[in-house]
């Protein structure tokens, strides 16, 4: 037996006791599953199994504490109210919003972060990793790692300007029809029910194909599919306050539909829009970056992730994971937001912590 696999189980075993003798019940029986999974895994597959679980296990660890130490960062610096309320935000949340925070920063500073130009030819096609490049070049000689901090600012920079387009649109429309009723209210809805009926990566191909691949035809063309999503929401959540005491009061004195609709629909429907806001954005992210791969999104040279999995996806074949570089870095996004919008979710819903 290796001194890796004794100081392993050792080490786990160790801190599974402390914390059943800590009385902390939800952190043993963690340590204490992944001691059993681990020696299952162990006879299973040896010593190559227990550092693979070792690493992910560090990974999760690393994660939690980065997680941790961000969150307590945003307690220290925001306001009062604001840091009771981040206070009690989950791990996940937490790790989600730091994710956010970096894609953010270098979405941002992108000129200033990426050692080269996103279209900058400096090495021949695919070559491997080195000192001047992290993560190689792509199939033109180009630096994989500046065109992915380039893409944080051009994938995500375009899905968040399709996403404010779609909600403005629906969000309108949805708090329109809430105030309105009638006649107004029945064609928004059946509208939005034609346009949801149609396939939106279809919808997305056809604009794309008859408009010509361009930015401002991909906003438009995302904003009119997810636009009704979030009609019926803003809708079905505006239409349960107009019933409200309070706004036929404000009718009653004579207010405009500007007025409800401002200071006293809006107030009472900020948590769960801003919730689906989020929602929206990885749908919307997803789509901008399957169009990108299919090759009717962000057109070359500008860099794209969605794109970059395309134009690197040969190397698969030869054991290379530069294509996942980009994928992985789609998935982590969305994956980063859900974990803010389950939590702002939780929060809107009036549900406590057990």
């Amino acid at each position: 037996m290796s001194i890796f696999v004794i100081t392993y189980f050792g080490l786990l075993i160790g801190v599974s006791c402390l914390a059943a003798y800590y009385e902390k019940r939800s952190a043993f029986l963690m340590l204490f599953s992944l001691t059993l999974v681990s020696f299952v895994l162990g006879i299973v597959g040896g010593t190559g199994a227990l550092r693979s679980v070792a690493i992910g296990a560090g990974m999760l660890a690393f994660a939690a504490g980065v997680s941790f130490a961000f969150r307590e960062f945003l307690v220290a610096i925001t306001p009062p109210k604001l840091a009771k309320e981040i206070k009690t935000a989950p791990l996940t949340a937490s790790f989600g919003m730091f994710v956010i925070f970096t894609y953010a920063i270098a979405g941002i500073f992108a000129p200033w972060i990426a050692p080269y130009g996103e279209s900058e030819v400096i090495s021949s096609a695919f070559a491997p990793a080195d000192a001047n490049m992290l993560l190689g070049a792509d199939q033109l000689g180009r630096d994989m790692f500046s065109r992915i901090i380039y893409g944080a600012r051009n994938t995500v920079g375009l899905a968040l300007l399709a996403t404010m387009a779609a909600f403005f649109m629906g969000a309108t429309a949805g708090l329109l029809a809430a105030v309105k009723g009638g006649w107004f209210d029945q064609f928004m809805g059946r509208f939005a029910d034609v346009i949801m009926s149609i396939p939106s990566l279809i919808f997305a191909l056809l604009m794309l194909s008859i408009f010509g691949p361009d930015i401002t035809v991909i906003i438009i063309a995302v904003a009119i599919i997810y636009a009704p999503r979030v009609f019926r929401l803003t809708r079905a959540v505006a239409g349960n306050v107009v019933v409200m005491d309070y706004i036929e009061a404000a009718k009653l004195r004579g207010e405009k539909d500007g007025y409800l609709i401002r200071k006293e629909i809006l107030p009472n429907s900020t948590a769960p829009l801003v919730a689906e806001f989020g929602l929206e954005f990885c749908f919307v992210f997803l789509l901008v970056a399957g169009l990108s791969f299919l090759g009717l999104g962000i057109q070359p040279p500008t860099a794209d992730w969605g794109s970059m999995v395309r134009e690197n996806a040969t190397l698969i074949s030869f054991g290379e994971i530069t294509p996942l570089i980009p994928a992985a870095a789609i998935a982590l996004l969305t994956v980063a937001v859900n974990f803010v919008v389950d939590w702002m979710l939780f929060r809107s819903s009036g549900l406590k912590e057990q």
